[in-house]
């Protein structure tokens, strides 16, 4: 049988630099490469670590959806990242002036949730 492993996920963005920088200060992230996008149309930065990464990709318009990303068909819900310090990333979440949300203790771990400014949410976990 055939194994997956998952190597990135694509985002559209407001400012990619901007989202690169913030997941590169709260995760321990590096930028992979960056450049012109889509046939020169926008731009993309790829952020993550040796094996996987964001792809956070932007034309400079921005276009907003009215629908909750829960309730639209191909929406995205969340981003999780585990993390070996969650107190450690959660106060860079508040210095950086987002909110965290949705505490929570569960079975194999803790996390907690926060909205990017562009209302991507982040689902921050840790298992240690």
């Amino acid at each position: 049988m055939a194994k997956g492993t998952l190597e990135h996920v694509n985002l559209t963005v407001s400012d990619p630099l901007k989202t690169a920088e913030m997941v590169c200060k709260l995760f321990g992230w590096h930028i992979r490469w960056q450049g012109p996008a889509m046939a020169g149309a926008g731009y993309t930065v790829h952020v993550g670590d040796g094996d996987t990464y964001l792809a956070v990709y932007g034309q400079g318009d921005r276009q907003d959806v009215d629908v909750a990303s829960y309730q639209q068909i191909a929406g995205l819900n969340h981003v999780g990242v585990v993390v070996d310090d969650l107190d450690d990333v959660e106060a860079k979440v508040v210095d950086m002036g987002m909110t965290p949300v949705n505490h929570g203790d569960y079975g194999p771990g803790k996390r907690f949730y926060f909205h990017d400014h562009d209302g991507v949410e982040f689902e921050v976990v840790s298992y240690g």
